[in-house]
């Protein structure tokens, strides 16, 4: 029987701000496995690292220190346009601030990444709509952003994140704006999604009400992994 292929690799990960003169250190030594086909979630206090983990797998950050691959790349090492076309390609983000462009309707917002990638504008826009229907917003694929509420947002950037099938993604809080319902719906559909073996989803949250959905727990604390458990039962 085949081993689980590796999705992340992170080694000796440091991460390091100056302030002014004072160096803030956000990471300290981080070391973490994450397998295709896994859900894990990095939980923990605020400020204690987990969306500057994130940032540095997803290479939006560069680490001061240490190793991380994501399937196999070494980001790091790839020159800036390099890095671009593959985030493109393979990653897919929720940011905890939507990052919605407000001129844009919904099918519109939700079409960006597929158009980034040569998809044609209608086609791309098609797509958009089936995957807003999937999140529970097919009656709002020509509103614009301000003409939505909060959870309504989350979601339309969660089919951003979706929409060209990326293997990694990234979700920083996908579900704090979300109801009981509304956030499980959109979890049971991540969920689906990081069941297919060629994709791996990494979520930040605070939401005790979806640990049950992780694989893995990895607990944070003042930039270190402190535990990484397999159930909410299991962490400290």
């Amino acid at each position: 029987m085949n081993a689980t292929p590796l999705a992340i690799r992170c080694r000796d990960i440091v991460k390091t701000y100056d302030t002014g003169g004072q160096v803030v250190t956000a990471l300290n030594g981080v070391n973490l496995d994450i397998n295709m086909g896994e859900l894990m979630m990095l939980v923990g206090p605020s400020g204690c690292g987990k969306t500057t983990l994130i940032s540095i797998i997803a290479g939006i950050l560069d680490q001061t220190s240490g190793d991380c691959e994501l399937f196999g790349e070494n980001l790091l090492t790839l020159r800036s346009k390099d890095k671009l076309r593959f985030r493109a390609e393979n990653i897919g983000f929720v940011f905890q601030a939507y990052n919605l462009l407000p001129a844009l309707n919904a099918a519109e917002n939700v079409s960006v990444p597929l158009i980034i990638n040569g998809v044609k504008r209608g086609e791309a826009e098609r797509r958009a709509a089936q995957m807003l229907e999937k999140v529970g917003l097919g009656e709002r694929t020509m509103s614009l952003p301000a003409q939505l509420s909060g959870g309504q947002q989350q979601r339309v950037a969660i089919a951003r994140a979706l929409i060209h099938s990326p293997r990694l993604i990234v979700c920083d809080e996908p579900t704090s704006a979300l109801d009981h319902e509304s956030g499980q719906n959109v979890m049971n559909l991540l969920k689906a999604v990081a069941l297919d073996q060629q994709r791996v989803l990494v979520i930040v949250t605070h939401d005790a009400r979806i640990f049950n959905f992780a694989d893995r727990i990895a607990e944070m604390d003042d930039g270190h992994i402190v535990n990484v458990a397999h159930s909410a039962a299991e962490l400290k």
